[in-house]
C-alpha cells in the first residue's frame, strides 16, 4: 500500500483546500492525471482542475463521484492529513 503524503494541519484553512490537497495527493498516489480522474468520476477535466485550484464550489454529489472514482470514503476527501509527531 502506498505511503500517504502528510499535509500540515496549520496550512489548511478551508474545506476547499482540504478537498483540493486530498485530491492531488490521491491522484499522485495512483499516478493519475486530472483527465484520468475526470474520466473515472464522469466529470469534465476542467472541472477537476478548477476544484484542485480551489476556484470552483463543488456539490456533495460531485464529491461523492470523486470519492467513488478513488474508491475511498467521502470522509477521506474532507479530512486534513496531520503531520506525525
Amino acid at each position: 500500500m502506498p505511503t500517504r503524503t502528510q499535509i500540515p494541519a496549520k496550512r489548511v484553512t478551508s474545506a476547499r483546500e482540504v478537498l483540493a490537497l486530498n485530491m492531488i495527493r490521491l491522484r499522485a498516489e495512483r499516478g493519475w492525471s486530472q483527465e484520468a480522474l475526470a474520466f473515472e468520476a464522469e466529470l469534465h477535466r476542467t472541472f477537476i482542475a478548477h476544484v484542485e485550484r480551489q476556484v470552483r464550489n463543488i456539490s456533495l454529489d460531485n464529491v461523492e463521484r470523486i470519492a467513488k472514482a478513488f474508491q475511498v470514503p467521502i470522509a477521506e476527501l474532507l479530512t486534513p492529513e496531520l503531520l506525525e509527531a
